[in-house]
């Protein structure tokens, strides 16, 4: 789509695509951007005209989480896009540039109708609680996402971003990195993995069948930042922890667990991942995350602890045991999901994306610390820490995992 008054002589700039361009010497050149048909021609040659915009209509689901607001606020900043459409469950009090806040319900509601118009779809959409009710899970995860993709198809929309995550690979590897190859199966003990797979499964038949539409699956690791210490506090430790207690000085012991071997990365930087995906004309699989691994040994130097070794058993069965005890809201799937996906390769999204994260995985969980400690949040429902009420007592009232209470 062509912006008014945006066609004349401009330098081309660099857009490194699938190594078919690797240089693109400066030059002038004429670009008229008619249509998608010429702005994808000169995609696919690895120059777009600088100077001039795409005007890209952005349609982000799921907008107001921990990614999402993130992505929104990356996209506002970009003179490529024109405007983006932030759908959610409920609207946020957030006010970022060129965008406009719709509720809906991915499982229920009519997305062809807000989808119309749009060039590129971003599904981020998913429910991590109510972790009791499996049902509810699937509905909204697996059949809402099925429904968003359909109706993707439905109203005209030419990209599609799917937020997969790591939680999607069958077990591997602790030793040594994946790239995106590495089996898609999930962990069987796992609801989010097997839910992650299923969606993924069900991609791969929607994209055989639509070929013309443009797929790209995102699969991060964990994404931290302080903005969204009071959503991650809510959704996986509950009423009963207290972020203030992750001080080096109240913490002088943590448990070493075999295995435990993972990868974070900023949520600004999967954001810009996410940005990238959008522009570039790419498809597939991205793995997204930051060095170093993360393990009980960096996890003792952040808070300056003595790691203390606790069998793998027993840590689980005491994770069991208070979800049981509905003293928490996080099932003993989301350890064996810590301790089973592999490492990721992220060679591709340097190679294809040109993308780099700012910060390392360490940072980016020192930052999530920060903002637990200072209950920090954004203005949003699920972010904002004004969602737990008084006391936390919305979070008591949801039955920690009984319902979604975001």
């Amino acid at each position: 789509r062509r912006c008014p008054n945006e066609v004349g002589e401009y330098a081309l700039r660099r857009v490194p695509v699938k190594g078919e361009v690797d240089k693109v010497e400066a030059k002038r050149a004429r670009a008229r951007f008619a249509g998608p048909e010429e702005r994808q021609g000169f995609l696919r040659f690895g120059a777009i005209a600088a100077g001039s915009r795409v005007c890209m209509r952005v349609v982000v689901v799921g907008a107001t989480g921990n990614l999402g607001t993130s992505l929104v606020r990356a996209l506002a900043e970009d003179d490529d896009v024109e405007s983006i459409l932030g759908i959610a469950r409920r609207r946020p009090t957030l006010d970022v540039s060129k965008t406009e806040w719709v509720e809906a319900d991915v499982a229920t509601d009519d997305l062809v109708s807000l989808f119309r118009g749009a060039d590129t779809l971003v599904h981020l959409a998913w429910l991590i609680q109510p972790s009791r009710d499996e049902q509810t899970l699937w509905r909204v995860n697996v059949e809402g996402s099925a429904r968003t993709f359909a109706a993707a198809t439905e109203a005209g929309v030419r990209t599609l971003i799917y937020a997969s995550s790591v939680g999607a690979y069958s077990p591997g590897p602790k030793d040594r990195l994946v790239d995106e190859s590495w089996p898609v199966g999930g962990v069987a003990t796992s609801v989010y993995s097997r839910h992650k797979a299923e969606v993924e499964r069900r991609l791969d038949d929607f994209e055989t069948e639509h070929p013309g539409l443009r797929v790209v699956r995102m699969r991060p690791g964990l994404m931290f930042k302080r903005l969204a210490a009071a959503g991650i506090r809510r959704l996986f430790a509950g009423p009963f922890a207290p972020g203030s207690a992750l001080r080096p000085r109240l913490l002088p012991l943590l448990p070493e667990i075999a295995g435990l071997r993972f990868q974070a990365v900023h949520t600004d930087d999967a954001a810009e991942a996410f940005r990238l995906a959008i522009l570039h004309e790419v498809r597939g699989a991205f793995n997204i995350a930051a060095e170093p691994v993360l393990d009980s040994d960096v996890l003792a130097e952040l808070f300056d602890a003595r790691l203390v070794r606790v069998p793998t058993g027993l840590v689980r069965s005491t994770v069991s045991a208070l979800w049981q005890l509905h003293l928490q809201p996080t099932p003993p799937g989301w350890l064996d999901l810590g301790l089973s996906v592999p490492l990721l390769d992220t060679a591709r999204a340097h190679r294809e994306l040109v993308w780099s994260p700012s910060r390392s995985g360490p940072d980016a969980l020192r930052e999530l610390i920060r903002g637990l400690q200072e209950g920090a949040g954004d203005k949003t429902p699920p972010l904002s820490p004004r969602t737990s009420g008084p006391a936390r007592a919305r979070e008591l009232v949801t039955g920690l995992g009984r319902r979604s209470g975001v």
